[in-house]
């Protein structure tokens, strides 16, 4: 069942992306899974299949998931890195997107509507074409024009709106009376797929958990599925404890990050700045109660990173041949907070989590390069 923040429990098989009082939906606790229940035989996320809350016969699938997980060295602390580009549409949006238009095909939706700053969308687009659904992506005019031109050749309807991030989740939500809206940030299959993450993170330590994973967050959907897939391997028996989640937002844009340092339970509302880190540019992320509950109980921790320290993690990882989008790039410098903090300590088990390709931030990139010289 789905259930909403009051209480509600909805069907699991009824096109629906919010509940009746207007809050984001979750699927109830699910049991988890242990390795016996992995399918060896599938190279992709859907090895975990078992661990969904309702069953595919023909889940629409690109080869999602199976990224690697690389050594990485921060200050001369030994890590290990996820970079999420390996996924079809070089994002990790790709693990979410698989199960939320498996679960829309089957339940017979034609037509779609999504809104993102560009990486959400691409991955929509293709999942959309691949399971022959029409998707209509609204992203905001600053939208790098390497993602606006993925999802226009997959077949997607684009239109740009003026304004904020912000501005372009407002209008889909007035266009959802007329199109059914599949939106990452709200549809509760979309962080089904998210949580796979977790599983393959645990598989990839050889069936053990991390005792830190860094992330970016704009609306949190990552942070999220690694609170809930990490839950369900706990509540299976697989793994003892959770994973600290420690998060970063960019300071031009980091909603999540000051409700946190001020230990409220939701985002205030906050005159924020543009960003190049535009994948994190949400300021009122839809899951905010869920994503600020998450890293607390994880006993983790989150840090704005200021815009002039971008560029350079952007280029750091780069010399160190991670060619990270800078919505991505932001791990690095919270990585160093972390360490500074204490919340993140030397010798233990930590995982970061690369999100995106800078190809498709090649403007952005070019921008950057061009101020450094």
């Amino acid at each position: 069942m789905l259930v909403d923040r009051a209480g509600r429990r909805y069907p699991l098989d009824e096109p629906r992306w919010r509940g009746d009082d207007g809050s984001p939906l979750l699927v109830e606790d699910l049991p988890g899974i242990t390795r016996d229940d992995i399918d060896t035989r599938v190279r992709s996320q859907w090895r975990y299949a078992a661990a969904l809350p309702q069953p595919y016969d023909r889940p629409v699938s690109l080869g999602e998931g199976c990224t690697p997980l690389l050594p990485f060295e921060v200050d001369g602390v030994p890590l290990s890195v996820k970079p999420e580009w390996f996924n079809p549409t070089a994002s990790f949006k790709d693990r979410g997107t698989t199960v939320m238009v498996s679960t829309l095909a089957g339940q017979g939706v034609t037509e779609m509507l999504e809104d993102s700053s560009g990486n959400g969308g691409s991955s929509v687009a293709a999942y959309a074409a691949a399971a022959g659904i029409r998707a209509t992506i609204l992203a905001p005019e600053s939208t790098s024009p390497a993602k606006i031109q993925q999802s226009r050749v997959h077949g997607a309807g684009v239109e740009l709106v003026p304004g904020t991030r912000q501005a372009t989740a407002d209008e889909a939500v007035r266009r959802s009376a007329g199109t059914f809206y599949s939106s990452h940030n709200w549809h509760p299959f979309f962080l089904q797929g998210t949580k796979l993450i977790a599983y393959e993170i645990w598989e990839d330590l050889g069936f053990t958990a991390p005792d830190a994973v860094v992330l970016p967050a704009g609306a949190g959907s990552l942070v999220l599925g690694c609170h809930v897939g990490f839950g369900e391997l706990l509540r299976s028996g697989a793994i003892a404890r959770r994973p600290r989640l420690l998060v970063a937002q960019p300071a031009r844009c980091g909603p999540l990050v000051t409700a946190f340092a001020a230990g409220a339970a939701a985002v205030s509302p906050g005159e924020w700045s543009p960003t190049v880190a535009e994948g994190t540019a949400i300021a009122v992320p839809v899951r905010d109660r869920e994503v600020l509950a998450a890293v607390r109980a994880s006993g983790g921790d989150m840090t704005a990173v200021a815009e002039p320290d971008i560029a350079p993690a952007t280029f750091e990882l780069a010399h160190r041949g991670l060619y990270a989008e800078p919505t991505s790039s932001i791990v690095l410098p919270a990585v160093r907070e972390f360490l500074r903090r204490g919340t993140l300590r030397r010798g233990e088990t930590a995982v970061v989590v690369l999100t995106g390709s800078a190809l498709k931030a090649a403007d952005a990139v070019g921008r950057l390069l061009s101020e450094a010289r």
